[in-house]
């Protein structure tokens, strides 16, 4: 038999190998199927929940919310970057710890204003423990990240230096004359002002992004796995014009300190756009400051009192049962009227139409209203009805009232109601309501809805252009409109509001002084309000002034208390009166105030000869010119760079005189 060859030996060796790797490969992939199966049959869910939902989330990643601007561009709040910064011990190599760590405790001590032995404790402790998310510090502006990222060790990144940033955005408001109750805020659960109202805008898309579990209580972003970029919201332009905004703020401001009142509200309304052009809402806290932290013009309802006998009076007019020709005694100013007493502040006597609004006559009005509506008082209601006095406004800005009108539906109707709603009272409206009527009759009779948006941009683009929105296209006939105005403007001439009479700008208004919770015990509680519009023969704003609570013993008349800041805020937005440059203003703006200040040059008109007013200052100049009785129109800041008329030219008492002015 011949022997196996070394080839044979090698051959079977070979297969035999072979075959060994092929039968354990065969096991291999049974027990891989069995292991599928075993999967398949197992609570996934359970797997899922014991280590991927413990160790890894999805986290939101905020996107930066778009900015809120005046109608001029200022900014009112604004988005920025918060940086928070953590370490990863774990990934900083021992050689590089120990060369740099000297050297960064150095930089943190000048950077933090702490001993570098309080640094260098804590590092090593952290070290020791491994730790990969320890919190070095929060709430970092771009400066201060830009110079902690450049220490020694951090230079190097996260990945080498352990170095980790957490961006964060926060919000910010640009300026102290809006405060919080009318920029408002939107924190995910509550809305309010302007933040809530254009949130859907302003707050873009979240993002997403993948974290790791470091230990109980944190959470590492993996930064290479971003489920979701976030994207940015889109910029709004309010109405809000900051000049007339800072007038009325600071109108309003003053008066209510004068008068220790508890709070007031201001609202400006441009008349051919509705256009709201300042929202001011102050009150006294606990130190006796007063700030800007609750939106009185939009949340509370009020009994109006005397503002509203233009609302009565003009359903009237529109009705024709008064006319200039109308008159109605009101006796010694006290009248019974189904077994209520309604009383006049002030004189007695036969009253023409404009005389009931000039000398805000409660008789007059109970009288005149109830002589023609009492037997159908529905008529009457159906004016105030499709004046929408009876409808919620539909703005975006959220928390605004619904109007409360006694009607004889309701169990509190008596006899009485109807006379009582004439003069102000058995009805509660919100000031912005009562403002859009105002702004109704300055334009004409055409009621404009509140506006509050000028536009929306998106990266330089401009999404979206705000128009004038009407709510009621003809409130009354042009005659009512124009006997209305009439009376309102007599109101200030010759009536309760004349106080604030002047003969450089002519005004419309209604005074009103409305009792409150007058049925609880105690010293009486009053509102004081004036509500018009100018110039009366042009209207071009409407203003709603409202102060609660003055100090009875300095007043508590309308004319008295907020007739005054009516008349401030009309001189100084229409006439334009430069405004005192305020300190704060100039911080770091390097600003020579010598250079600012020049003699007051005194201007004389001559023969009825214009003189040369070019390259005097213009807010030394125009109440000069307005004092003499003439007209001013200008636009621009600082020194007077054109004039019309031109030097010699031969000028009138009332004529209209046009300045260019530039810095």
């Amino acid at each position: 038999m011949q022997k196996p060859s070394e080839y044979d030996n090698k051959r079977k060796n070979t297969l035999r190998w072979g075959y060994l790797f092929a039968v354990v490969a065969l096991c291999v992939f049974v027990m891989f199927l069995a292991r599928i199966v075993i999967l398949q049959n197992t609570n996934v869910q359970e797997i899922k929940d014991d280590y991927i939902n413990k160790n890894y989330r999805t986290a939101t990643l905020k996107a930066a919310r778009g900015n809120l601007f005046a109608s001029d561009g200022s900014i009112l709040a604004t988005t920025v970057m918060r940086y928070d910064i953590y370490l990863d011990f774990k990934t900083m190599k021992d050689s590089v710890y120990i060369n740099n760590i000297g050297a960064l405790t150095d930089s943190l001590s000048k950077m933090f204003g702490k001993p570098r032995g309080e640094f260098r404790k804590k590092f090593d402790e952290q070290r020791h423990k491994k730790n990969q998310y320890y919190t070095l510090a929060k709430g970092l502006d771009f400066d201060q990240y830009d110079r902690i990222r450049k220490f020694p060790i951090f230079k190097r990144g996260k990945n080498k230096g352990g170095f980790i940033v957490d961006r964060n955005y926060k919000r910010e408001l640009a300026t102290s004359e809006i405060g919080a109750g009318t920029i408002g805020m939107d924190d995910g659960e509550h809305k309010a002002g302007l933040e809530g109202a254009f949130s859907k805008y302003l707050k873009g898309t979240d993002g997403k992004r993948l974290e790791q579990r470091i230990n109980s209580s944190q959470w590492k972003p993996i930064d290479f796995w971003k489920v979701q970029e976030p994207v940015d919201g889109e910029d709004v332009y309010t109405t809000l014009d900051l000049r007339i905004q800072d007038i009325a703020h600071s109108a309003l401001q003053k008066q209510l300190i004068n008068f220790e009142a508890k709070h007031g509200t201001v609202v400006v309304m441009e008349v051919a756009t509705g256009k709201v052009r300042a929202l001011v809402n102050l009150r006294r806290d606990d130190d006796g400051n007063y700030v800007d932290s609750y939106n009185y013009a939009l949340k509370d309802n009020i009994e109006p009192g005397s503002t509203f006998k233009t609302i009565s009076l003009l359903a009237a007019m529109d009705d024709g049962f008064i006319d200039e020709n109308t008159t109605v005694n009101v006796g010694n100013g006290v009248w019974v009227y189904a077994k209520q007493r309604i009383s006049d502040g002030h004189g007695g006597g036969t009253y023409d139409i404009s005389d009931v609004l000039a000398k805000s006559s409660n008789v007059g009005t109970a009288k005149l209203i109830t002589k023609y509506y009492a037997e159908k008082p529905q008529i009457f209601l159906d004016h105030l009805r499709r004046w929408k006095l009876f409808d919620k406004m539909e703005l975006e800005l959220p928390g605004i009232t619904k109007p409360k009108i006694v009607t004889p539906d309701n169990k509190r109707w008596n006899a009485a109601t109807l006379a009582s709603i004439g003069y102000g009272y058995s009805s509660n409206i919100n000031l912005l309501q009562l403002t859009t009527f105002y702004n109704g009759v300055a334009n004409g009779g055409k009621m404009l809805k509140p506006l509050f948006i000028d536009k929306i941009m998106k990266d330089g683009k401009v999404m979206y252009n705000a128009k004038p929105e009407v709510m009621v296209e003809k409130m009354a006939s042009e005659k009512a409109i124009k006997m209305m105005t009439s009376a309102l403007t007599k109101a200030v001439e010759k009536g309760t509001g004349k106080s604030i009479f002047t003969p450089n700008l002519k005004m419309a208004g209604k005074t009103g002084t409305a009792r409150f919770e007058y049925w609880l015990p105690g010293p009486m509680k009053y509102r004081a309000s004036f509500a018009g519009f100018y110039p009366a023969d042009n209207p071009k704003y409407t203003c709603y002034v409202m102060i609660s609570e003055p100090n009875t013993a300095k007043g508590f008349y309308g004319a008295t208390v907020s007739a005054p800041v009516f008349k401030e805020i009309a001189g100084k937005t229409f006439l334009k009166t430069p405004q005192n440059i305020e300190k704060e203003m100039l911080v770091d703006k390097k600003v020579n105030l010598n250079k600012m200040v020049e003699p007051n040059v005194k201007v004389a008109v001559n023969n009825k000869q214009m003189p040369s007013v070019v390259g005097l200052i213009g807010k030394n100049v125009i109440p000069q010119l307005e004092n003499l009785g003439y007209r001013v129109d200008f636009k621009g800041v600082g020194r007077i760079r054109e004039q019309f008329p031109l030097e010699g030219t031969t000028i009138s008492k009332n004529q209209r005189i046009y300045l260019s002015l530039q810095n």
